[in-house]
Formats: C-alpha cells, sequence, structure tokens
C-alpha cells in the first residue's frame, strides 16, 4: 500500500554530501521513504513521509532532518491513540499542513 499526506509539506531533508551510506534511513523508515543509491540514501517520494522522525534519530552521519510529530502525519496517529475525529489544526505558527 503507497501512503501519501499533503504534498510538498513535509519538513523531511536529507544531505547528500553528509550521508556515509549506511542505510539505516532506509531500513527503519516505515513508509519506504528512502533507498539506496550507489552507496547513497536517496528520498523517494517525500510525500510518504509521515514524520515520525526514525531516520533522523538513527542517522549517525546527521544527514537527515526532520520535524518529528508535526503536521497531519501527528493529527492522524494522535486520532489512532485516541479513537477521535483527527484535529487539523493548521494555525500553528510554523504552518503545519
Amino acid at each position: 500500500m503507497k501512503y501519501g499526506y499533503l504534498r510538498n509539506v513535509v519538513t523531511l531533508h536529507l544531505s547528500a554530501e553528509r550521508c556515509i551510506g549506511c542505510g539505516r534511513c532506509a531500513e527503519v523508515c516505515p513508509h519506504r521513504v528512502f533507498s539506496m543509491n550507489e552507496e547513497k540514501a536517496q528520498v523517494d517520494d517525500r510525500d510518504r513521509c509521515m514524520e515520525c522522525g526514525a531516520c533522523a534519530k538513527n542517522c549517525p552521519a546527521n544527514a537527515i532532518t526532520v520535524k518529528a510529530g508535526v503536521g497531519c502525519a501527528a493529527a492522524v496517529m494522535k486520532s489512532w491513540f485516541t479513537r477521535s475525529k483527527p484535529d487539523y489544526d493548521c494555525s500553528c505558527a510554523e504552518g503545519c499542513c
């Protein structure tokens, strides 16, 4: 199944210059946003990113940045845990979603 969120709003950034090609991001990403290409990670589809932060937390080279817990993914996950309707509060100062 291919997941997707709002287009072009994700905070995910991969620095190809810093990437050491360990592949941890591809291993831990639940939506398979990353793949390996010639010993470097690459982002296949940024819009699949749910901003969980697993990639950034597991990157030993600090080549990945993402504001974990922002945007629509956080609202959807919170609704699952609280069994309530998602609250897409887009009024935050950083422009969530």
